[in-house]
């Protein structure tokens, strides 16, 4: 993937950067309970002071992983120690604009280990989400703080490993975050707090979109290489978990986020819609999820450019009143005894990171773990997944069969660059 300027990713159109987003969980080695008091501090609190810098080391550092090191660079609390990427060029470049010293420019499949041995104190991982468990486990096992990207992985056993990293962070004295920006926007956060307080009455059900467009799927060639430039890998399940899995999984972790539970079972159906597709990526799915609790929500997610609106939302309904989380529009509670007339969602892609970006620094220096953004992860992924499975086979599934099934995805690296 070629390295894009930071400047030209925060003006693309709302849906060019959701399409982006859509894989910015990671980008390729290019460059690649929840109470109210779970919050993340970063949604409503003061800047931190700088007490001191963190090294770190990024690992993904074409698209968003070059633009979110910015960022981490912009805020001023971290030293931009290491960068590593599969491609050197892209990785140079990523390091020139950090100036990060050439001896500490990694590439190869392999790159990330070198990075973790450089003397890094914690690691940003925006990688393709395949490769997500094997770096966070390295990362934990050597002691780093860690801050990933979304989704943690595109399969059941992927899930259980980043679950047992995050442990393992845990007790080590280690933070771990997963950045997701919905939930900490100020207005979502006061959405989701006033639904919690019973603000709605019981809620009935929850509806959740995941709109966005095409990305580049050229035909396929003899090696992956050619699928880790220019977010192509979005289109191919293994690597990148499918369309539900990479960009709906923001809107279906907010409705988590919201009702405090992942489901239990999901039915849908899904299909490829968009033209002369090479990758097996679904780009269309309907999914009806059920909870414990008797939840309902209805899930609809595309990746087709035909302008519909939609976006990232979700919407929640109850017995008194409905409210709305929103990625870039307005989040509300309309009736009910907690009535708010909220406001819009503005600027969240940078602003969603940088709040997660201050919130780290604070955690790695305050000591302040277990983060409530890796457990939601899991359970988002989990959720997605389920989703997946259950859409591509036209069946109900549930989450407990998704488990016991343990369905491992496989990719071929051969003819990589180790």
């Amino acid at each position: 993937m070629n390295c894009e300027d930071g400047k030209h990713e925060r003006e693309v159109s709302r849906r060019g950067f959701l399409c982006k987003s859509a894989a910015a969980a990671s980008v390729p080695f290019v460059a690649t309970a929840l109470s109210a008091a779970a919050e993340p501090q970063a949604a409503g609190a003061k800047p931190a002071e700088i007490t001191r810098k963190i090294k770190l080391g990024v690992v993904g550092n074409g698209g968003r992983g070059a633009w979110i090191a910015g960022l981490f660079k912009k805020h001023g609390g971290y030293q931009m120690y290491a960068v590593a990427d599969y491609f050197q060029e892209v990785a140079d470049a990523c390091g020139n604009a950090l100036g990060v010293d050439k001896s500490r420019r990694f590439s190869g499949l392999s790159g990330y280990k070198k990075l973790i041995a450089s003397g890094v104190e914690a690691v940003a991982l925006e990688v393709p989400p395949y490769f997500f468990p094997e770096q966070a486990k390295a990362a934990a096992e050597a002691g780093l703080h860690v801050y990933m990207a979304k989704p943690v992985a595109v399969d059941v056993p992927g899930c259980l490993a980043i679950e047992a990293a995050a442990k393992l962070a845990t007790q080590k004295k280690r933070c771990f975050l997963v950045d997701y920006q919905m939930p900490t926007d100020p207005i979502n956060v006061e959405v989701a707090k006033r639904v919690r307080e019973g603000g709605l009455g019981k809620i009935a059900y929850m509806l959740t979109y995941g709109h966005a467009g095409t990305f580049s799927d050229p035909p396929l060639t003899k090696t992956i290489e050619s699928r880790l430039r220019g977010l192509v890998w979005v289109n191919d399940v293994a690597i990148g978990g499918d369309y539900i899995v990479n960009f709906d999984i923001h809107a279906i972790d907010a409705a988590i986020w919201v009702a405090g539970q992942r489901p239990t079972s999901a039915a849908g159906a899904s299909r490829i819609c968009r033209p002369d597709a090479h990758g097996d990526a679904r780009d269309v799915c309907q999914v009806v999820y059920e909870f414990a609790d008797g939840l309902v929500l209805n899930h609809c997610g595309q990746g087709l450019n035909n302008n519909a609106g939609g976006g990232i939302q979700c919407q929640i309904y109850g017995q008194l009143a409905n409210a709305q989380v929103h990625y870039d529009s307005k989040a509300f509670v309309r009736g009910g005894p907690k009535h708010y007339g909220g406001g819009d969602v503005q600027n969240l892609y940078e602003a969603g990171a940088m709040r997660n970006i201050a919130d780290f620094y604070q955690c790695v220096c305050e000591g302040r773990l277990e983060h409530p953004s890796a457990k939601r992860a899991v359970d988002g992924a989990l959720t997605t997944i389920l989703g997946r499975e259950a859409a591509a086979r036209h069946a109900k599934m549930t989450m407990d069969e998704l488990i016991k099934e343990n369905k491992r995805l496989e990719v071929d690296l051969s003819g990589l660059k180790g």
